[in-house]
């Protein structure tokens, strides 16, 4: 992969993100305008029970005004490995605590107009604590079976890009 000079003005500077206008050039010199959101990357993981179960989140999404069901996953804070991102975004939003924590894969999230590098993980050898959930989220602990996460995902009922494509891996490489 090869990167380019950009010119860079920032046009948004909000808590978790900001929005840039980004000029670079085309081999024939002509100027191409684009605004990208910036965003500190995040994680996003894949709890399995001792049983085989996956721990799914309920969870509602304001920007589309939906509650969705999900992976746990959560913003990196500056300078924050994510691995471990993962272990506090699984105590935070499930409860569960993990004793191995293993990286799937990484991908971008949508590079047509947003930076955000997703990181996956699976955790294994969950224990049960007490969820540490920020304030404003409305979150609810769902656990179920392949069999029951295949249904879910035939049926449309998981429509949260990062889940699908994560669970869609897990699946793949890891079943």
């Amino acid at each position: 992969m090869s990167s380019r000079p950009q010119e860079i003005v920032t046009l948004l500077q909000a808590q978790r993100f900001s929005v840039q206008r980004v000029t670079h050039r085309l081999a024939d010199n002509r100027p191409v305008v684009r605004e990208v959101v910036r965003h500190p990357g995040a994680v996003v993981v894949v709890p399995v029970l001792d049983d085989g179960r996956i721990c799914l989140i309920k969870n509602y999404r304001a920007a589309v005004n939906l509650e969705l069901i999900e992976l746990p996953a959560g913003t990196r804070e500056p300078n924050e490995p994510p691995i471990e991102t993962a272990r506090r975004e699984l105590l935070e939003e499930t409860g569960y605590r993990c004793a191995s924590i293993e990286p799937l894969c990484d991908f971008f999230m949508s590079p047509g107009i947003l930076d955000e590098h997703m990181y996956a993980f699976v955790a294994e050898g969950l224990t049960a604590e007490n969820p540490a959930r920020e304030f404003g989220e409305e979150i609810e602990t769902l656990l179920v079976s392949r069999e029951q996460l295949d249904a879910m995902l035939v049926a449309n009922q998981i429509q949260d890009a990062k889940s699908i494509a994560t669970l869609l891996y897990f699946e793949r490489f890891r079943r």
